[in-house]
C-alpha cells in the first residue's frame, strides 16, 4: 500500500475587533478586505458573517512550512486591519460582542444559508481552525476517518478558545461547539464501510433536495469536497500560532499512526459514537481539566497522561515528519492551559485587582489580539 502524501493545509477564522472599543466591527471596510486578498491572492476571504476574515494555506509538505505560510497569513491580516484601527483575534467566541448586530457577507451561498438555517445562522458569531490532510485514496480516506474519531475530543481539549459569550463565563472551555449544534448536520460522523456507501448516503440528502452537495455536511471531521483530503473540523481556532501547529502535527502524525496499523492488518477498536460523543462533551466542558473516559481500561483517565499515551503511539510518525518540537509544545499547552484557561484567569485576575467587569473583559480582548500575532511579523499596509 502506498503511502498517503499527508500533506498540510490550515483554514483559520478570525473576528475583527475595533482597537478602541474592543468590540466586534460589524462591517469592516470593504477597502480591507480588498487589500488583504491584494497581498495573499486566493488566500484570503470573507466568512459567513463580515466580522469575520478567513485564511487558507497552500498545501504544505511539513508543519514547518504550515507555520510560515499560517504565520503570513496571520500577519497580512493584522498589518493591513491595523491601518483601519482594527485588530485580528483568534478566538472561537468573542469575550462580549453581541450577535445580534452582525451582519452576513452577501453572496450567493451565504444568503441561501442564511434562509435556511433561520435564527441559529445569525448566531454564528464563531470560528474554527481547520486542517486537511492528503490522503488520495477514497476507501483510505473513510477509514483513516472512521479510526481518528475517537482522537478528536482529545484534539478539542488542546485548543479550547471559547469560554466567554456575550460577556459571561459559560462554565465550558469551548461554547463554540455549543452555538454551533444549533446547525443540522454537525457533530461526530457515523462510521462508514467504504467509500460508496459514504457517497451513498451523501446522494439520499441530494436527491432528496435536503443539501446541494456534501459541503453542508458540517461534521467534526468529513472528506473534503474540494481536494483529496480528510478535513479535521473539530477543534476551537488556537489563539497561539504555535499552539494551532501543535495540533496540525498531532491531527497528521495520529493519521500516519493509524495508516501504519492498516499495513500490518490491525485496526483501531471501534467505538460507537456514544462513547466517543462522550468524551466529546468531556473535552468541550472541562477541556484538559477533568480528564476523558478510556473506554478499553473503562476509566477517567488524566490528561496529561493520555496526552503522553498519544506521544508514545506516535513517536515513529512524529520522527517521520522531523515535527518532534511541535509536538513537544502539546506539554506545554497542558503545563500552561489553553487560550480558554487563560482568557478566563486574565478576566478573574483583573476583577480581583478591582476592575469593572466591562474593564476586566477589554483586557481579555487586549491580550488576545497580543496573542495572535505573538511570532508573528504584521505586514504593514501600503
Amino acid at each position: 500500500m502506498q503511502e498517503p502524501a499527508f500533506t498540510l493545509g490550515l483554514e483559520e477564522e478570525y473576528l475583527l475587533v475595533d482597537r478602541a472599543s474592543r468590540d466586534i466591527v460589524p462591517s469592516p471596510p470593504e477597502e480591507m478586505l480588498a487589500a488583504c486578498q491584494d497581498r495573499a491572492p486566493g488566500q484570503i476571504h470573507p466568512e459567513f458573517l463580515r466580522c469575520q476574515i478567513e485564511v487558507g494555506t497552500p498545501v504544505c509538505r511539513n508543519v514547518q512550512e504550515a507555520r510560515t505560510e499560517l504565520a503570513r497569513l496571520r500577519g497580512t491580516v493584522a498589518g493591513v486591519a491595523d491601518a483601519y484601527g482594527l485588530a485580528p483575534i483568534a478566538a472561537s467566541t468573542h469575550p462580549f460582542a453581541a450577535w445580534e448586530p452582525q451582519k452576513h457577507t452577501n453572496r450567493d451561498r451565504y444568503n441561501m444559508l442564511a434562509r435556511d438555517l433561520g435564527a441559529p445562522a445569525r448566531r454564528l458569531m464563531i470560528c474554527g481552525m481547520h486542517v486537511h490532510a492528503g490522503v488520495e485514496d477514497d476507501d483510505l480516506r473513510i477509514d483513516l476517518m472512521n479510526q481518528v474519531r475517537y482522537f478528536l475530543p482529545h484534539l478539542l481539549a488542546l485548543s479550547t478558545s471559547s469560554p466567554f459569550w456575550r460577556g459571561r463565563v459559560m462554565e465550558r472551555k469551548s461554547y463554540r461547539l455549543s452555538v454551533w449544534h444549533e446547525l443540522p448536520r454537525t457533530g461526530m460522523p457515523d462510521a462508514f464501510d467504504s467509500y460508496g456507501e459514504y457517497l451513498h448516503h451523501v446522494n439520499v440528502l441530494v436527491k432528496t433536495g435536503v443539501i446541494e452537495d456534501a459541503s453542508k455536511l458540517w461534521w467534526d471531521i468529513r472528506p473534503s469536497t474540494r481536494f483529496p483530503t480528510l478535513e479535521m473540523r473539530i477543534t476551537d481556532i488556537c489563539t497561539r500560532l504555535d499552539d494551532a501547529i501543535t495540533v496540525a502535527a498531532l491531527y497528521q502524525c495520529l493519521l500516519r499512526m493509524l495508516w501504519r496499523l492498516k499495513l500490518r492488518n490491525v485496526a483501531w477498536r471501534p467505538y460507537k459514537n456514544l462513547f466517543i460523543e462522550e468524551n466529546r462533551w468531556r473535552a468541550q466542558r472541562y477541556g484538559l481539566d477533568d480528564g476523558l473516559v478510556d473506554f478499553g481500561r473503562g476509566e477517567i483517565v488524566a490528561y496529561p497522561d493520555l496526552l503522553e499515551e498519544l506521544l508514545e503511539l506516535v513517536r515513529e510518525d512524529a520522527e517521520h515528519f522531523g515535527c518532534q518540537a511541535e509536538l513537544e509544545n502539546a506539554r506545554d499547552i497542558v503545563r500552561r492551559g489553553t487560550s480558554a484557561h487563560r482568557q478566563v484567569a486574565i478576566y478573574n485576575d483583573a476583577l480581583e485587582a478591582g476592575a469593572t467587569g466591562w474593564e476586566a473583559l477589554h483586557r481579555v480582548v487586549d491580550w488576545l489580539a497580543e496573542e495572535t500575532v505573538l511570532g508573528v511579523e504584521p505586514v504593514a499596509s501600503p
